[in-house]
């Protein structure tokens, strides 16, 4: 299982949950910095497109670890909610194509 840390306690609003997030995930310069950007990025890694520096192998997970993630809570709940509701959505786009889900979200 491969796994990625976000460092809740860098996050304090949108904009730096997606430098956190392009950070950690390796994302590609031209990442949009929106919600469908990093859906998009997320929902491709078990192949080759090259919008992540992650890659998965067939039916392997990457567990998502948010560290100081009571900070992330109270600094920017909405971001937390979104992005749950996201790796929620993505994981239905794995399944719609025949997949395996692909994310676990672990707050620490």
């Amino acid at each position: 299982m491969a796994t990625v840390e976000l460092n809740g306690a860098a996050i304090t609003d949108a904009e730096s949950f997606h430098v956190e997030s392009q950070r950690a995930f390796g994302f590609p310069d031209s990442y949009a910095h929106t919600m469908d950007s990093w859906v998009d990025c997320l929902s491709y890694l078990r192949d080759e497109d090259g919008m992540s520096s992650v890659r998965l192998k067939k039916d392997e997970v990457l567990h998502i670890v948010v560290t100081h993630s009571e900070a992330l809570r109270e600094r920017a709940p909405d971001v937390l909610e979104e992005m749950a509701f996201c790796i929620i959505g993505i994981n239905e786009r794995y399944e719609d194509y025949g997949e395996k889900p692909a994310l676990e979200l672990e707050l620490r």
